[in-house]
């Protein structure tokens, strides 16, 4: 029975726990064994103790900042900022840091004076004076009025262009409206007015004017 049991405790799903749990031991214990170089015992637990306390200073905090965290939270929900507001105002405020640390100061400085020193340069003035020799040759070169004429040649052969189609079609508008076709159509238009016209009217005549009965002098009712 005790072969049977001990078979069975082998094979069962927690094999090697208890083995597992004996040679588990925790690592502060093992390092407990021995002192650290150049500490003595006593300084070692005084080291631990302090250690400890700051470690638990540093949870309060982190339970105190997560808690005014939460409040914060709730005073912007009730004044209606939403997270995008949030993002910048801490943009705004990152970039006004930026602007006033001493690195952007310095850094500032020295492009100014980088700029100062290119622009009073010997070769930057040289250059300078150079582009503008070149634009003014350029402007009073034969190509570049040549060029500048006819473009604006060009300019005006298009709007004359435009001027004389726009008259054309006129033109075009006023001889049609000439025509014999289409003053044939116009009288034909004015016949089909003149016949709806006259055919309403006559409509509304009859509606108002008294019946023909009316006028007759009755002689059912005439003696015998």
């Amino acid at each position: 029975m005790e072969s049977a049991n001990q078979d069975i405790n082998l094979n069962s799903p927690n094999k090697g726990l208890l083995a597992d749990a004996m040679t588990d031991v925790p690592v502060d214990n093992a390092a407990r064994s021995a002192a650290p170089e150049g500490l003595t015992l006593a300084e070692e637990e005084e080291l631990r103790a302090e250690l400890a306390k700051v470690e638990e200073e540093i949870g309060t905090l982190r339970q105190v900042l997560a808690a005014k965290e939460r409040h914060c939270g709730e005073l912007k929900r009730k004044l209606g900022l939403t997270p995008l507001d949030g993002l910048k105002q801490n943009l705004s405020k990152s970039w006004h840091d930026v602007q006033v640390s001493n690195a952007y100061v310095k850094t500032s400085e020295k492009l100014g004076e980088w700029n100062d020193k290119v622009t009073q340069s010997d070769l930057y003035l040289s250059a300078s004076s150079t582009l503008e020799d070149w634009n003014e040759k350029l402007t009073q070169s034969e190509a570049y009025k040549k060029t500048q004429e006819t473009l604006s040649q060009a300019g005006q052969k298009t709007s004359a262009a435009l001027s004389n189609v726009g008259s054309v079609i006129s033109r075009k508008l006023g001889d049609m409206r000439n025509s014999a076709t289409f003053k044939s159509f116009e009288d034909r238009v004015g016949t089909i007015k003149s016949r709806v016209v006259g055919s309403r009217e006559n409509s509304t005549d009859g509606l108002h004017s008294p019946s023909g009965a009316g006028d007759k002098t009755p002689q059912d009712n005439a003696p015998f």
